[in-house]
């Protein structure tokens, strides 16, 4: 109307308008939010010989690549590992229920007592398991990561496996729990299938008591559930930014669980392995690298990648189809699987890493993270995430009880401040290793059966020097008494500061804690 401004295009030159159309509109809001986007990528059953990034290293502290990391192919991980700082004593508990619970609440498994893997359907205790351990997850009114940080102003997405209660308990939809966003997490620990085609278990008799729900859109289509999750996280993180929320996504893969069903984008790369069943975990393993690559990728292109910190990490040992259960194979050097009380069951990898390093970022100045460092001496665990990811964004948790630390300093340093922690393995039921309790106290660990007959061999007792002894070969239980005694008296002091539920004996009562 005459009298009234022009529009602002029309008042521009034509050149300067012509660059602010090429220009993402994201980036203009990238830079609104005042705390850091924050990513948590779990991959489920990832130990820590899964990857062609070496977390172990040699004598002089240099990375040694074993046969397993010249086998995976994991260029995603290399580039995040490049750009961060990675451990080489990362634990996790030895199955996923309890890992993901202490991930949410900072608490090790013996405190929160979620301390075996969630049947969706029943109780999963165990012939001596006590039968008051925390089986339906976290109810109204606990203390979780997403709720805290909502509570913060963050935009929560959940992506991919939940597993934190059974069927119709309140914890089995992670909205319950503090997160605003699902896309395709519920009660199940594994997916009915991988495939689009099969409507990620709907379509295949037999399967649809574990199909992944809400991801109608892609049923029938030619696409892996790796896939479909990475494109509806990344899709959640752009609705985030463009309401100008700090998100905290937490894509938790389905993979690289059972079924192994081959991820034939990567299939070419193996067909040299006789092993059908291990040729299609290695595409999984590949598939959930390409899903890192592409958030990572994602970041970028939306603007937000210097504003966003990245943690990876799996959630218990490897279950890569390869040698017997407690053999040295499928996590070389390192001994056994996941479920058991090895290392091969409870290391796993992490990296911590900005999604684009910039020196001059205000974040990063904050919390810097040494680009392809590996930490040798600290020892992380699974709960430090909670407590690591509330201070990066500026949570707090208050009066509730963490066993989990800020790992924020330890980035930096390096130097060894934790290399004496204590970590409590607690596990009073059976699966791959039944009715144990392994405990590290700086380079030496105690694992003591509680029931004789559950481990691989006769032993009761075993203790090991990490230092010198990593496959847990050598059993010095009875060369070492005064060290055996020092670290029994210590594993018995955790598991009563955490009030740890013993297994029963099987007329009921509670068996006694560890002795000699």
């Amino acid at each position: 109307m005459e009298g009234d401004s022009p529009p602002l295009f029309i008042m521009l030159p034509l050149r300067l308008l012509s660059s602010l159309i090429c220009i993402p509109w994201l980036l203009i809001t990238a830079a609104a939010t005042d705390k850091p986007n924050i990513v948590v990528f779990l991959v489920d059953d990832m130990g820590l010989m899964d990857t062609s990034v070496p977390f172990l290293t040699d004598k002089d502290g240099n990375p040694k690549m074993y046969p397993l990391n010249e086998f995976y192919r994991t260029p995603g991980m290399e580039r995040l590992a490049a750009t961060g700082t990675r451990f080489s004593q990362f634990y996790a508990m030895s199955v996923c229920s309890p890992t993901r619970a202490s991930i949410m609440n900072g608490q090790t498994s013996a405190r929160h007592t979620t301390t075996q893997f969630i049947k969706p359907e029943s109780k999963n205790t165990g012939t001596l398991g006590p039968s008051d351990w925390k089986w339906k997850g976290f109810v109204k009114g606990d203390v979780t990561l997403p709720s805290l940080l909502r509570e913060a102003g963050y935009r929560t997405i959940h992506a991919g496996k939940a597993h934190f209660g059974p069927n119709d308990s309140y914890a089995s939809d992670p909205t319950n729990i503090g997160f605003d966003i699902n896309i395709g997490g519920c009660a199940y620990g594994q997916p009915g299938s991988y495939y689009g085609s099969d409507h990620f278990g709907w379509a295949k008799k037999g399967r649809e008591k574990r199909a992944v729900p809400g991801l109608e859109k892609y049923h029938g289509q030619n696409i892996f559930l790796t896939e479909a999750l990475t494109l509806e996280i990344n899709e959640a993180i752009s609705a985030a930014v463009r309401e100008e929320k700090p998100f905290f996504a937490y894509m938790s893969h389905y993979a690289v669980h059972t079924p192994f069903q081959s991820d034939e984008r990567f299939a070419a790369n193996y067909t040299n392995v006789e092993k059908k069943s291990l040729a299609a975990y290695a595409t999984l393993i590949e598939g959930m690298d390409k899903s890192l690559n592409d958030m990572l990728d994602h970041l970028e292109k939306i603007g937000v990648a210097e504003n966003t910190i990245v943690i990876f990490l799996g959630d218990n040992g490897s279950d890569a189809p390869a040698g017997g259960t407690h053999d040295i194979v499928s996590s070389a050097p390192l001994r056994a699987k996941k479920g058991t009380h090895y290392e091969g069951g409870m290391r796993v990898p992490f990296i911590a890493s900005w999604a684009k390093p910039d020196p001059d970022n205000t974040f990063q100045k904050e919390r810097p993270i040494p680009s392809g460092a590996i930490n040798t001496t600290d020892i992380g665990v699974a709960y430090d995430v909670f407590t690591t990811v509330l201070n990066v964004a500026g949570g707090d948790y208050k009066e509730h009880i963490v066993d989990g630390i800020d790992l924020s300093p330890i980035f930096l340093s390096g130097k060894g401040s934790t290399a004496n922690r204590e970590f409590l393995m607690h596990f009073p039921h059976s699966h791959r290793s039944s009715y144990f309790t392994a405990f590290r106290k700086g380079n030496w660990k105690l694992i003591y059966h509680y029931d004789q007959n559950s481990g691989p061999s006769d032993d009761k007792i075993e203790l090991f020097n990490l230092a010198a002894d990593l496959d847990e070969s050598t059993n010095l239980a009875s060369s070492n008494p005064e060290k055996l005694q020092e670290m029994i008296n210590a594993m018995n002091a955790s598991l009563e500061e955490t009030d740890a539920q013993l297994p029963i004996t099987n007329r009921g009562h509670p068996l006694k804690k560890p002795k000699l």
